[in-house]
């Protein structure tokens, strides 16, 4: 996620939050009220609709409907934005995240702290970025944080192989039910694109025949 976050104001004039969006090299910006609490999110699509509504009279499309302009004939933050917007906080998972994003069709959420302000802006691209982690990182803390926290499992008794985000787990855990605990925490890992199930159960299978 970005953070300082680039924030905006609902009285932000158009043309404002354009050179904002061109220095910063972002796509968007939350509007917050004085307590740094979102009202909206502006995207660059929002402010092409109101470019695109200008008059043109060599254009044979008709114009499609904008923002009305504010007070005084200006277009402001508050004209343009999305309200309502869909947030998320710092503790979301990567995964989570990602299918808030899918399901209401956004490129980007705002990161808000405990009392509900503006911390952040998490894109899409800074949720594909974890699948640029090395696999050696990503090793370490299945081996270390992962594994080492579920009751019952040993580490050393499990294999862990990654490469290009791809885990394979081998080995030994001593009952089945933890066979799933493990493969879903191993799947929750910034970075891991697959896991593989190459786990035994501990006992000796029945002989067959």
């Amino acid at each position: 996620m970005t953070s300082p976050v680039v924030r905006v104001a609902p009285e932000t004039g158009f043309r404002e939050i354009v050179t904002l969006l061109t220095e910063y090299d972002i796509t968007g910006v939350p509007v917050v009220d004085g307590e740094g609490r979102p009202l909206g999110v502006i995207s660059e699509a929002d402010l092409l609709r109101t470019l695109a509504a200008q008059d043109d009279p060599g254009s044979l499309l008709p114009a499609p409907e904008s923002a009305g302009a504010g007070a005084g004939g200006a277009v402001t933050a508050a004209d343009l934005m999305t309200t309502q917007p869909v947030c998320t906080t710092p503790d979301t998972s990567v995964v989570a995240a990602a299918r808030l994003m899918s399901r209401h069709g956004l490129k980007r959420l705002p990161v808000l702290d405990e009392d509900g302000r503006v911390i952040a802006m998490v894109s899409r691209g800074d949720l594909l970025r974890v699948f640029l982690r090395e696999d050696r990182v990503i090793r370490r803390e299945i081996v270390e944080e992962v594994l080492g926290r579920i009751e019952g499992v040993s580490p050393a008794e499990i294999g862990v192989e990654v490469d290009q985000g791809r885990v394979v787990l081998s080995g030994t855990v001593p009952e089945p039910h933890l066979v799933s605990i493990v493969l879903n925490l191993c799947r929750s890992v910034d970075g891991v694109v697959s896991v593989t199930d190459r786990l035994d159960t501990g006992g000796t299978p029945a002989p067959v025949g």
